[in-house]
């Protein structure tokens, strides 16, 4: 499968080159028979390549497990915030040291509450291109048009003692137009309040790995991987394209 080719990949199994004009071609039965790890020139055909539309291309990798997965599309995203908007924001947890909040009550059928918590630096509020907020209750629609103005949204629920993180299916934190992932096997969510440290800092900049690593999320990253299948008449050989 794609992951235990990753992995033979990330060990140099065989390194293939094709633009090394100090390299004589190599027919590609002698790579498939060599051992690794090496260096060769190749002159083949391309027989096909995968996957076939260019936006499948694009995974989520854990550089601690190594797993690969789909990115989720929004539709997943969405139902999880319908999802935890069923639980009402809890009062209690309103208007701490670390952040204040403010709630409402939507005017349509639903009349959903909606709170939100703006993080303070050094008991102050800040300008909307620095603030990093949490969100309960609120549409993928409503959560979008907060990333437009705001550094940093995280999507959050209350439970009794703090507020939480939604399922590690739902991205953890969003940044402009970019989510950002956690890997469920090696991630263990820490409750909201840790994120206090980070705002208790004298030089604040909501970095997404410094946001995960307090929250005890392990990262996922965004990797291009594509498969290619080359022939020349000799043999023919599996190639895959990794990057991040």
């Amino acid at each position: 499968d794609l992951e235990s080719h990753l992995r033979r990949c990330q060990q140099l199994s065989v390194t293939v080159l094709t633009d090394h004009q100090d390299l004589n071609n190599t027919e590609l039965k002698t790579i498939l028979n060599s051992t690794a790890p090496q260096q060769y020139r190749i002159r083949a055909k391309l027989r096909t390549y995968k996957p076939q539309k260019l936006y499948q291309s694009i995974k989520l990798h854990c550089s601690k497990c190594n797993s690969l997965q789909e990115v989720p599309d929004g539709d997943d995203f969405d139902f999880i915030l319908q999802g935890s908007a069923v639980t009402a924001p809890n009062p209690e947890l309103h208007n701490t040291s670390w952040y204040d909040s403010v709630m409402w009550t939507t005017q349509d059928q639903k009349q959903r509450k909606i709170a939100i918590h703006f993080v303070k630096h050094d008991e102050m509020l800040q300008q909307p291109e620095d603030t990093l907020l949490m969100i309960e209750g609120g549409t993928l629609k409503e959560v979008w048009k907060l990333t437009k103005r705001f550094k940093c949204v995280i999507p959050v629920r209350s439970t009794e003692d703090d507020l939480e993180l939604l399922d590690l299916s739902a991205p953890f934190l969003l940044q402009g137009n970019i989510k950002y992932y956690g890997c469920k096997q090696c991630s263990t969510p820490k409750p909201i309040k840790s994120l206090s440290s980070v705002a208790a800092e004298q030089r604040l900049s909501w970095e997404p790995t410094e946001i995960a690593q307090v929250l005890g999320i392990e990262l996922l990253q965004y990797v291009f991987i594509m498969k290619f299948t080359l022939v020349d008449g000799t043999g023919a050989l599996n190639a895959y394209l990794f990057d991040y």
